[in-house]
């Protein structure tokens, strides 16, 4: 035993090593950029150009602080501005080096050639463009022509892109100012940081990792999986080349190229691209809803969402028909609102080395489900809808491990799709096979008009015309850099596209059925224009833990870092997702995360759970009976606000606006509020929610920004109207800190109701 021992804590110290070498290894950064003089020739020493509402100015009377300034007409706030005296365009030869293990990529640039000193030779102008040329100086003595063009493209955005014409020239920067003070936030979905100033961001969808420097997990996993499968602050399955910051500045990059946000510096901010044209967007607008509208012009709206699964929780469970029934009766009993049984193992379910997956082929597995129809009944009586889960992934059922599955196949949808070349290929253009854990799979080519068709025919007649009424369509972010396309297109520049016609082929599947309105699909991955064609979003796979790298925290942060790029319905799994039990540590859902990660979601857009990849080793919904009446308290607390949820969805299908909410959006002006990240969040404009995200906790310290706010579930007054304060609030389990504005109509109904449902207080058996 004490050898055994011995022989665990050398390893331990091994892994610490490890974990040590990759953190410093990950620490070693690119160099911080700087800046170069810019040089003019012939040009006047001052001009200005209106451009629709845009103002362009060009002041050059003291050449060495020479500068491009861009206002609007509406607005006293600077826009965008070169910094003064230097270039502000720059190129240069680069050669990626990706490492990628299934949906996880490191990307590292080697710069062979720079092309820094930048000359501005002439302007030119028309009745809504500026043209700026030049020439960029390269190290080895060459120089390349360049052209920086600036369109009004709408009163309120203003678009640029920046070409060089050298063909070597393969990655583009633009620099422009800055401060110490400014702060940047979006990015789309970020999950360990909200606030990015002195930060270097690269844009790539990937897996987020498992445990995103959470130790030894993530030094452990890299060992055993590869470099990447860890994840960093970083990685992000929905990232989004767009910000808005606290001066009111906004832009976003039309780019579908691997692209990165360097804010290292406090007085200006590169954006480095893996093209040789840059072409973006700056906004105009007064308040950081106002940019988020504008911004959703491009991005897209989403769509309201149907009453049906804003009325209550959505049950994600797996074990076939008759452990459904008894998850029924269990919520039966305690009268709990139901929206629907999300139901992932219809297709099947396989015992893999990372835990329980599914057969990734698209039907429904009826030896698992032998009454399906009936169960489809019996819930719909009790008020549910059923919804399944899909990917754009198919494995091969000829496999020898099927054998010793039960289920009679009716398709291999696999071979039908490899069979009519529907999967992307790899260099000896065969299907490129995707390891998973411990099998592998083909991945749909949806730059094939063919295959989209295809397996919308299959979503339709396998899920829609057995009555789903909506699924999980998972993944979306696992195109290899090197794959190769039916379409001939670069992979490296679809890679961030794929997730978007992802959710595209999903919503035409439904508007084709006729069902666009009614039939909700979730996903994780995402980018720019994903808010156009998805219906809801989720945040992928947290780590069972509470931790602020991929545990609760992350799920706050993600949430309200989401709703600046568009992501305006969104949602967490109840309890995190990610699972890990091995020798050295555990990682298993404890029943006080369950708690308060209920808690959390009863206040975002949809109250769903999820079992995670190992149920059996988590704490469930139903574990026991407090936890059930503790969920059951917290899905008619999210009912009871549903008045509201339905007038933010609506906010969001007219103005981009998120559900959840940064307080930043609502108090741009209070340094505080800038400062929150995981701390707590507003629903809409009324509620302030501050979640419980440490064990043990029973009081919490919750910022108020100035006004009259009531605690929701002592009606106790708390007084800010000078300026906003801090407050240590009780936070016993059953009573996270939530706060509505005084006087408020939308606060005062929802207490209301709470108090009239005997909701405010928890049951005896809940008080701790």
């Amino acid at each position: 035993m004490r050898a055994i021992k011995s022989f665990f804590v050398a390893l331990a110290l091994v892994i610490g090593l490890l974990a040590v070498f990759f953190m410093l290894r990950q620490r070693q950064d690119a160099a911080v950029p700087q800046l170069i003089s810019l040089q003019t020739k012939k040009l006047p020493a001052s001009r200005s150009w209106s451009l629709g509402c845009f103002q362009m100015r060009w002041d050059a009377t003291k050449p060495e602080k020479a500068q491009l300034r861009v206002q609007h007409c509406l607005y006293s706030h600077t826009l965008w501005s070169s910094y003064p005296g230097k270039g502000f365009v720059a190129a240069a030869v680069g050669q990626e080096k990706v490492h990628e293990s299934r949906g996880s990529f490191v990307v590292e640039d080697d710069l062979k050639l720079r092309c820094e000193q930048q000359t501005i030779e002439s302007f030119t102008e028309t009745s809504k463009s500026l043209t700026v040329q030049g020439h960029l100086h390269c190290e080895d003595g060459s120089k390349s022509p360049y052209r920086l063009r600036f369109l009004a493209r709408t009163p309120k955005q203003l678009g640029f892109s920046f070409e060089v014409f050298d063909k070597r020239l393969n990655r583009t920067f633009l620099r422009y100012q800055s401060n110490a003070e400014e702060r940047f936030f979006g990015f789309g979905e970020q999950f360990t940081h909200v606030e990015m100033k002195g930060r270097r961001l690269p844009i790539f969808i990937m897996e987020q990792g498992i445990g995103r420097g959470v130790e030894p997990l993530s030094t452990a996993a890299t060992l055993l999986a590869g470099r990447g499968v860890a994840g960093a602050w970083h990685t992000s399955y929905a990232g989004v080349p767009h910000y808005i910051t606290s001066q009111m500045r906004s832009l976003y990059l039309t780019n579908y190229e691997y692209s990165v946000f360097d804010m290292r510096p406090d007085h200006f901010v590169e954006i480095g691209l893996f093209s040789s044209k840059l072409r973006g967007v700056v906004l105009a607008g007064r308040t950081p809803l106002e940019l988020i509208s504008g911004y959703a012009e491009y991005a897209g709206k989403m769509r309201p969402l149907p009453d049906w699964i804003l009325q209550g929780a959505v049950i994600g469970m797996q074990g076939g028909t008759q452990a459904v029934r008894k998850a029924l009766q269990d919520l039966k009993k305690h009268d709990t609102p139901i929206s629907a049984f999300w139901l992932q193992d219809w297709v099947g379910q396989r015992k893999t080395s990372f835990g329980k997956q599914l057969w990734w082929n698209w039907e429904l597995d009826r030896d698992r489900y032998p009454q399906w129809t009936q169960l489809r009944g019996e819930l719909q009586k009790a008020g549910a809808r059923v919804m399944t889960y899909i990917n754009p992934f198919l494995v091969d059922m000829r496999h020898k491990d099927v054998a010793s599955n039960k289920k009679r196949f009716r398709r291999n949808l696999f071979k039908e799709a490899q069979d009519a070349g529907y999967l992307i290929k790899d260099h000896h253009n065969k299907p490129y096979m995707i390891p998973n854990t411990s099998f592998s799979a083909g991945l749909l080519d949806l730059t094939n008009p063919q295959a989209r068709t295809w397996i919308k025919k299959v979503i339709k007649d396998e899920m829609i015309r057995v009555g789903s009424s909506g699924w999980m369509a998972d993944f979306g972010e696992a195109l290899p850099y090197d794959a190769r396309l039916f379409s001939k297109e670069s992979p490296s520049t679809y890679h961030n596209r794929y997730p978007e016609e992802w959710a595209k082929v999903n919503r035409e599947a439904i508007e084709e059925a006729k069902r666009g309105g009614d039939i909700v699909f979730f996903m994780r991955s995402g980018y720019t224009q994903s808010p156009r064609f998805s219906t809801l979003f989720w945040l992928g796979d947290q780590l069972v833990t509470w931790d602020i790298q991929d545990g609760l925290k992350t799920a706050i942060t993600g949430l309200v870092s989401g709703g600046f790029s568009g992501y305006s319905l969104n949602h967490s799994d109840i309890g995190g997702y990610t699972t890990i039990t091995n020798p050295l540590q555990n990682y298993h859902r404890s029943k006080e995360l369950m708690l308060r990660w209920i808690e959390l979601n009863a206040f975002t857009t949809i109250f769903r759970t999820h079992e995670g990849n190992q149920p059996s080793k988590n704490h469930q919904f139903n574990t026991d009976e407090e936890t059930l009446r503790h969920f059951s308290r917290f899905a008619k607390i999210y009912k009871a606000w549903g008045f509201y949820r339905k007038i933010l969805v609506n906010e969001a299908a007219t103005h981009g606006w998120p559900v959840v909410r940064h307080p930043f959006l609502h108090y741009p002006e209070d340094p505080t509020t800038q400062r929150l990240e995981f701390l707590q969040f507003m629903v809409g404009s009324e509620l302030m929610v501050a979640p419980v995200s440490d064990p043990g906790v029973r009081v919490k310290d919750v910022y108020l920004p100035q006004g009259r706010w009531v605690h929701l579930w002592t009606g106790q007054l708390y007084d800010t109207r000078r300026q906003g304060r801090w407050f240590r609030v009780p936070a016993p389990l059953g009573q996270p800190p939530v706060f509505y504005k005084k006087g408020g109509s939308i606060g005062e109904h929802f207490h209301h109701l709470l108090k009239q449902r005997r909701l405010l207080l928890p049951t005896a058996s809940q008080k701790h």
